[in-house]
């Protein structure tokens, strides 16, 4: 703990030139949460026998994957010869899946920390995090973080950030989040530079939500940044997008812990608690106003975040379908951003068609279904939103390929997305030749340095959710990083994939895949079923299809008892006429015997994991 660090302010009687709004916006594992921790040691607001490594990430998952999943928001007191601040820091995601989140708490500051990675140097997302800064107009503070490792090179790193922001590579601030090397020079550098709030405080109350989570004891915790009016206990509050109104029965300051206060006005960052038991009645990016004398316009930015990747997800014993309901159920109160319906489906029973931010948003999701409710669960290919057009002019959205219809498709458009890559020089041909693969085509290329270059590509969405990452970063060795934004939709020759067993479609294994692919995912999808499904007492042919068009084939060879055991030579025609006999009990098998798959083949199937399935 700094000598300079105090005692808590009083939070409703800080004046707006008191007080600084900031965020930490980095890349994956650039060292934010390390540094908000030091931070919240040196301010001490924790003390040190309470602190613990990623203080603010509260989440099992967060702590494991060294990922920050939601944004956190502490105030910290600083003393400086200009007075005693209120720091309000906004701890955000690092993610691409999670950008609506970092764009909204963006929005609730006036600066933000570019943290990076002196051993690393600029990532993709970082460079996504800092456009989003400037189209803010935030004031931005370059700092290197992780200064103490050994392979850090500050010197290289400081020109290459000083190149893309403009500036002196001298002004670049050298810390580590690990020691507390440069920390309080950086809290200086927070007071001296970022602005303070601007606001009207006899304004009628705006407050914009930037995050809400879900308290089991006391319901929904709004986190909100003021920017005119003053909001206090017991006042009856409104939302804009919806109209409607709650009563306010606690509001305060997270300084790391809730610490009630008697208001929140001009600049200031909180909390409100109304009891409220649903999330989704808490919009991130919403306008608050009081329901006494409401503002007439809304704060700009709130979009509903719109689901980019579509999932089924299905208990793997058909008994925990209530179970997996009431778990959706309960996580959505935590995470607005989940989307779900019930679905069916002939190979896997009862499920849930799920929407997702993204890859990550599904992995951390089904994780959290596993471990938080014990359930056991299958979750089909990834795939995206098409618009299908047919003959007859109607448009139909498909998200499960199950939902393509059968007759005649005029067109159908698939969603695109700007991809950002950056990556070493040496890497260049190898990465353009697996966007190419995936129907990218290059927008541009800039060298950030001597051997550092950004490619832009357009892609389909459709290419890049399924392995895409991880093709990019085996193919160099890790160093690639990626970053992805919505840039609308095309039209594109999609065909419908069906897998049929036995002439019976297995909806679970049907794709929606570009046609020059489609031969290239029969082939590997009949294959893949060939070496999993077990054998029958018949013979099972395994087929994929476009429309009535057999494109592939395999064969599961049925399992024969030797009927020919007992015979100790003699005629031929004994022994035909055995086999002849056996296969006439075979066919009559296969007219009424069904195809058994088991649940494991499903799981492999899906997963890709047949060789770990044959081990």
């Amino acid at each position: 703990m700094s000598p300079r660090a105090l005692q808590p302010l009083e939070p409703s009687a800080t004046p707006p030139e008191l007080i600084r709004n900031f965020c930490i916006i980095a890349h994956i594992d650039h060292g934010k949460s390390t540094l908000a921790d030091r931070m919240l040691q040196i301010t001490g607001v924790v003390a040190d026998r309470d602190m613990r490594a990623q203080y603010l990430d509260r989440m099992d998952i967060e702590r494991e994957r060294g990922i920050t999943i939601k944004s956190q928001a502490v105030r910290m007191p600083w003393a400086t010869d200009a007075g005693t601040f209120a720091l309000n820091m906004i701890d955000t995601p690092g993610h691409v899946d999670f950008t609506y989140e970092v764009s909204r708490s963006l929005a609730a500051c006036e600066g933000a920390i570019l943290l990076v990675d002196a051993a690393q140097g600029i990532e993709a997302q970082t460079l996504a995090n800092l456009y989003l800064a400037l189209e803010n107009d935030l004031h931005i503070i370059p700092v290197l973080n992780k200064i103490d490792l050994p392979a850090a090179d500050p010197e290289k790193y400081a020109a290459e950030l000083a190149g893309l922001i403009g500036g002196d590579p001298d002004d670049v601030l050298r810390v580590s989040g690990k020691t507390g090397m440069g920390v309080e020079e950086l809290l200086d550098r927070i007071v001296e530079q970022i602005p303070a709030p601007q606001g009207r405080a006899d304004a009628p109350a705006r407050a914009m939500i930037f995050d809400s989570v879900y308290d089991a004891y006391r319901g929904v915790v709004t986190y909100v940044r003021m920017i005119d009016g003053k909001l206090e206990p017991r006042e009856r509050i409104q939302m804009m997008s919806s109209k409607a109104t709650h009563e306010l029965l606690e509001i305060g300051v997270s300084s790391p812990e809730p610490i009630p206060s008697r208001g929140l006005s001009v600049g200031e960052v909180g909390y409100l608690i109304t009891g409220v038991k649903d999330v989704r009645q808490s919009k991130v990016g919403d306008t608050i106003t009081t329901q006494r004398g409401p503002a007439t316009q809304a704060l700009p930015g709130y979009t509903d975040p719109k689901p980019m990747v579509f999932s089924g997800i299905y208990p793997i014993d058909g008994s925990d379908y209530a179970e997996l309901r009431e778990a959706l159920d309960k996580l959505k109160l935590s995470d607005a951003s989940l989307q779900y319906e019930p679905e069916t489906s002939v190979a896997l029973g009862f499920g849930f068609r799920c929407g997702f931010l993204g890859l990550l948003h599904l992995e951390i999701i089904t994780e959290r279904l596993s471990r938080e409710f014990g359930l056991d669960l299958i979750t089909t290919a990834p795939s995206v939103t098409y618009e299908v057009q047919t003959d007859t002019g109607e448009t139909i959205s498909v998200t499960n390929p199950s939902e393509y219809p059968d007759g005649r498709v005029a067109e159908v458009s698939e969603p695109i997305v700007k991809v950002g890559i950056l990556l070493p020089k040496d890497y260049v041909g190898t990465v353009m030749e697996l966007c190419q693969s995936r129907r990218g085509s290059l927008l541009g290329m800039d060298y950030l340095s001597e051997d550092r270059v950004e490619l832009r590509y357009n892609m389909p969405l459709g290419e890049i959710v399924f392995d895409f990452f991880d093709h990019l970063k085996s193919r160099t060795q890790g160093y690639a990083s990626l970053d992805y934004e919505p840039a609308g939709s095309q039209t594109a020759d999609l065909v419908k994939v069906d897998i049929l067993l036995q002439g019976e479609k297995v909806d679970a294994f049907s794709s929606i895949v570009h046609r020059e692919k489609a031969y290239a995912y029969g082939t590997m999808m009949t294959e893949r079923l060939r070496k999993l499904i077990p054998r029958q007492q018949f013979e099972v042919p395994i087929q994929a299809a476009i429309g009535a068009r057999i494109i592939a084939r395999e064969n599961i060879r049925a399992i024969r008892k030797d009927v020919l055991a007992k015979c100790y030579g003699g005629d031929i025609t004994r022994k035909r006429k055995l086999l002849e006999k056996q296969k006439e009990g075979k066919k009559r098998m296969k007219m009424v015997g069904r195809v058994e798959v088991p649940q494991e083949a499903f799981i492999a199937a899906l997963s890709g994991d047949v060789e770990g399935k044959q081990k």
